[in-house]
């Protein structure tokens, strides 16, 4: 009976050797070989900063293709990490489309050296390499947040790409990298703001863009649109995109489409209650437009940027306006549902990052403004377009 010729492999220790680098620093190449009848079938080199980071990749490594079928799959060549967002972003696209700032962070990863990286040699010492790298002047010398960012999103593709699609993505690499990572301190959160507009702020900015109008009336109408974001709570871009079709006025409610969070964007409609003052600003636009307030919202922020230069205000972002709303409510003896049904947070976690009381009451209680904004006519020039029924 004729027997099958059993595959005998053979891994040969792996050596590690010390070079010195162009810069005078050292750098140790740990290389495997694996033989099969005397012949080699498999190599494969790392080089690492450190002589117990190469013992230990050469270690884990021999342990991987000790493995059946694993030495086939890496004489397959791999695929580079750059195919792999790319097959990401095309397959993410259909089910649901990325934010913005995802997609541009993913795209500008694979752009860079890293996406020339392939699957089987992606390894938490390489992420490491990058994340430096990224901190370095060639890597663009970004802050510790925006390493954690990058790999925030990048983790988001390596967790799918292996059950999903079957690249050869080690599990475990990326929450290496995140320990050795944090504990170097090289990646972080985003700071929590704590600014809020101070009256005589708004009293410059105000009275710029009432300027504003009075010479351009069709411009973006900044008065209402700054107010309904303190009043409303609502963010930039979802000003920009509210529409009368989602506007409940007897329920005094807004449907928020697409509304931000941190586990779904696309897709996260809610319901948001609004104050009498949002719903009165409200009232006083033209419903000539599908939006009710037609206006670009990357033109908002570049208005509200220009001002706050013109008139000398410093570091205050249009979004502080919304922790400035937030802030309001709970000044006022709002409890947190109540608060939360404005905002539209999910929890007091997310909720109190945007909290910075400053004592009771209602900050803008007689606000010299508020009559002012309310009265002011709405020019929407060329955007008047016949709202769709």
């Amino acid at each position: 009976m004729y027997q099958a010729r059993k595959l005998v492999y053979q891994i040969t220790m792996a050596t590690i050797r010390k070079r010195k680098r162009k810069d005078g620093s050292f750098g140790y190449t740990a290389q495997i070989r694996i033989m099969r009848d005397g012949q080699q079938v498999y190599q494969e080199s790392q080089t690492f900063d450190r002589q117990q980071a190469a013992k230990a990749w050469a270690s884990k490594r021999e342990t991987e293709l000790a493995e059946p079928g694993a030495i086939e799959r890496a004489n397959r060549g791999g695929s580079t990490l750059r195919h792999i967002i790319e097959h990401y972003l095309e397959e993410h696209e259909v089910i649901r489309p990325l934010g913005k700032t995802k997609r541009a962070t993913l795209a500008a990863i694979a752009a860079s050296w890293l996406g020339d990286v392939t699957d089987i040699k992606l390894s938490s010492q390489t992420l490491v390499e990058y994340a430096k790298w990224r901190m370095g002047k060639e890597g663009g010398a970004v802050q510790a947040q925006t390493v954690g960012n990058d790999l925030s999103h990048l983790g988001a593709v390596l967790s799918v790409a292996r059950p999903a699609w079957g690249f050869e993505i080690d599990a475990h690499a990326m929450g290496d990298a995140r320990k050795v990572l944090k504990k170097l301190g090289m990646v972080s959160r985003s700071k929590e703001r704590d600014r809020r507009p101070e009256p005589g702020e708004l009293d410059k900015l105000l009275e710029h863009f009432f300027e504003m109008q009075k010479r351009k009336p069709s411009s973006i109408n900044m008065p209402k649109v700054m107010a309904f974001a303190i009043f409303s709570t609502r963010r930039q871009e979802e000003i920009c995109r509210i529409r009368w079709a989602d506007l409940d006025k007897a329920g005094k409610r807004v449907l928020v489409r697409d509304m931000k969070n941190p586990g779904q964007k696309i897709g996260n409609d809610v319901w948001c209650h609004l104050p009498d003052e949002a719903m009165r600003i409200i009232e006083t636009m033209p419903e000539a437009c599908d939006e009710i307030f037609p206006y670009n919202s990357d033109s908002v922020s570049a208005s509200w940027t220009r001002a706050c230069k013109i008139v000398g205000v410093e570091d205050l972002h249009f979004h502080d306006l919304r922790h400035d709303g937030v802030s309001r409510l709970f000044e006022m003896d709002w409890d947190i549902p109540r608060v939360a049904s404005v905002s539209g947070h999910r929890d007091w976690n997310s909720l109190r990052r945007y909290t910075h009381m400053r004592g009771n009451g209602d900050p803008y209680q007689g606000w010299k403004w508020l009559d002012r904004i309310i009265e002011a006519p709405v020019d929407l020039g060329a955007r008047v377009k016949k709202r769709a029924v």
